[in-house]
């Protein structure tokens, strides 16, 4: 990793304003939020004519879609998105249920979850992507999940009276995975979408764009997100924006509407504060679609302002590549660039919702 590649990598568009009051953000904090109060309208599943499964409507495999998508940004692996699937096939036939059951008149959704404090809001319940995700951090926090019978599996988390009452539909859910496993579909949404399916490779709509260093600062002109062409922080804000649906004007996260306080999100140095801000997780682990939060000097960042990037592939040596602008020293800095990365030298990990860190 080159260490002197970053020294311009932070700068932000902040009309009128010197950088000393950049550094003030970090003194002016909202509480944080749970990330799914953040969470928008349910994702919207597309899926193509070659996933269509006979027997189901496509409410039914959009649901499908959307738990193995919940599945995959956990990191689940295949027998378990089956197992989720199973479970909500045992519990509503894989439709989001406003009604409950004799045993559970208060339980709603996919997964048919009580109004008990553990599986959140009724908004929460009732939206795919979030009881999906909620159901699976449960399944994963069963000690042994992956060594049991599906059903049994699918018990501890339900507790249902009858723990071989999804054995019946496991055949079905194995059908379902693999037809959607082999076959394309995209979600697309608001803040709950799925994250880590951003674009390959350089697709940063503006990578003609002139720099502030081509044109001066006091002339400079800014994206649509509110930041300097081809930054650091332009392209990170340009994939959060992609990986949440919002791929053209006007873009849904601006550099100046991010915070919930009013705040601008910042230079790179300020980055990990604005996660806060938001009530947005960040963590130690690596997470595809993640934006990688580098302190000032961290890793040969800026002494001043630190990097940002964005996670593009996790390995399984310790290590992971990332993708970004302005990483490397001129004359090839405000341009694409992928490394590999040792999971330890960033600061943190800034995660997308749903991409919470593994616990």
């Amino acid at each position: 990793m080159h260490r002197t590649s970053l020294g311009l990598v932070a700068i932000i568009a902040i009309p009128g304003l010197f950088f000393g009051l950049i550094f003030s953000m970090l003194l002016l904090l909202a509480p944080a939020k749970p990330a799914a109060a953040t969470c928008g309208p349910a994702v919207s599943v597309v899926i193509d004519d070659d996933a269509k499964v006979e027997g189901y409507t496509e409410e039914q495999l959009k649901n499908a879609a959307a738990i193995m998508g919940a599945g995959k940004a956990q990191d689940l692996s295949v027998n378990g998105q089956m197992i989720s699937v199973m479970v909500s096939l045992g519990e509503s036939g894989l439709r989001v249920l406003d009604t409950g059951d004799g045993a559970g008149p208060d339980s709603r959704g996919l997964f048919q979850q009580r109004d008990n404090g553990a599986w959140g809001s009724y908004a929460d319940r009732m939206d795919p992507t979030i009881s999906a995700t909620n159901f699976i951090k449960a399944l994963k926090g069963v000690a042994g999940w992956e060594r049991l019978e599906p059903t049994l599996a699918g018990n501890k988390v339900q507790r249902n009276a009858d723990p071989y009452h999804y054995q019946k539909y496991w055949p079905e859910a194995v059908k379902l995975v693999q037809a959607l496993s082999n076959s394309k579909f995209s979600l697309q949404g608001s803040d709950c979408a799925i994250p880590g399916q951003s674009g390959a490779g350089d697709d940063y709509p503006w990578k003609n764009s002139p720099t502030w260093l081509q044109v001066g600062a006091n002339s400079a002109s800014t994206s649509p997100l509110g930041m300097y062409y081809r930054e650091c922080v332009d392209f990170a804000l340009w994939r959060v924006n992609q990986q949440m649906g919002s791929t053209g004007a006007p873009f849904k996260f601006l550099n100046g509407s991010f915070r919930p306080d009013g705040q601008g999100l910042g230079s790179a140095l300020t980055w990990k504060a604005g996660w806060d801000a938001k009530g947005w997780d960040s963590g130690n682990t690596p997470r595809v679609g993640a934006v990688v939060w580098y302190a000032p000097g961290a890793g040969g960042a800026d002494p001043n302002f630190g990097h940002v990037a964005v996670v593009k592939e996790v390995k399984d040596n310790g290590t992971y590549v990332e993708e970004g602008y302005n990483g490397n020293p001129a004359p090839a800095d405000h341009s694409y660039y992928t490394r590999t990365v040792a999971n330890a030298v960033p600061s943190a990990f800034l995660y997308l919702p749903t991409q919470e860190e593994k616990k």
